[in-house]
């Protein structure tokens, strides 16, 4: 018999007062986002003061919008458009979890767009400084998706894999794990370093284009020890939806590390 470790009893519920209640998977968005603001503001005075600090500030109003509104929208689309055809009301359900990424990617992108247009600012740096700080919004994530015993992987004999609630009396790969290592650590990790150490910011949108690629290829990884989702299974072959639209993000980044202007000038303070 293979030996396997039981799912942590850790309820999703963080906190309870009165008829208000708060989730880890909450908690998780909100440290995600104040965590890559704070960061922004520094890279952004780091990298020349690409925004002056009133703009960063509006510029996470615009990010927060894209995301949950994206992200939401995304997953209705991508992933359960039957499902939220007959249970319409159920989109607003947000508490219930499901996010999707690709679609929160959408969204923060159009946000880019409105957001420069109205500051009159380069949205390629905009977006450079925005794809540094997602990796600490996605580790949090993934790791409120283990909270909530959602998005477990596929079956394994590993000595670490895990029998989740959700997942029957199978073990399995914690791959929300993987995924918050490899989306979220290792990803922010290697941008900070080109950020840091190298010269890559001065060309607005290469950054946003390793971004770009790197997801593309974490996600790729971490779709082979994730259970395809039940109402989707595989796309084609042994393919994930996850991986099919994880292709045209490689795409436009490499697009974006090949077309990369100079740097642009610096925006006057108020």
């Amino acid at each position: 018999m293979t030996l396997a470790l039981l799912f942590p009893a850790i309820d999703p519920v963080a906190l309870e007062i009165g008829p208000l209640t708060i989730r880890w998977y909450a908690l998780a968005y909100v440290a995600g986002l104040l965590l890559g603001w704070l960061y922004l503001r520094y890279l952004a005075r780091r990298l020349g003061g690409l925004l002056n600090p009133r703009q960063a500030d509006d510029l996470l109003v615009w990010i927060t919008l894209g995301v949950v509104l994206g992200g939401r929208i995304g997953h209705v689309l991508f992933y359960k458009p039957g499902y939220y055809i007959d249970h319409p009301v159920e989109i607003f359900y947000v508490w219930q979890g499901g996010m999707s990424f690709h679609g929160g990617l959408l969204g923060v992108t159009l946000a880019l767009i409105l957001f420069a247009r109205r500051h009159k600012v380069s949205g390629f740096a905009a977006a450079d400084l925005v794809t540094c700080s997602v990796p600490l919004g996605l580790m949090f994530g993934r790791l409120a998706n283990f909270i909530n015993g959602e998005l477990f992987g596929r079956a394994s004999t590993a000595s670490w894999a895990i029998v989740f609630p959700r997942g029957g009396d199978i073990a399995r790969h914690p791959s929300q794990l993987y995924e918050a290592a490899l989306e979220g650590l290792l990803l922010f990790l290697l941008l900070f370093a080109l950020s840091h150490a190298t010269r890559l910011g001065e060309k607005p949108g290469r950054l946003a284009g390793v971004f770009g690629i790197g997801y593309g290829i974490a996600r790729v990884v971490a779709e082979l020890f994730r259970e395809p989702d039940a109402h989707l299974g595989f796309i084609v072959g042994g393919i994930t939806m996850g991986q099919i639209l994880s292709l045209p993000m490689m795409l436009v980044g490499a697009w974006l590390i090949l077309r990369a202007g100079e740097r642009p000038s610096v925006p006057s303070r108020s």
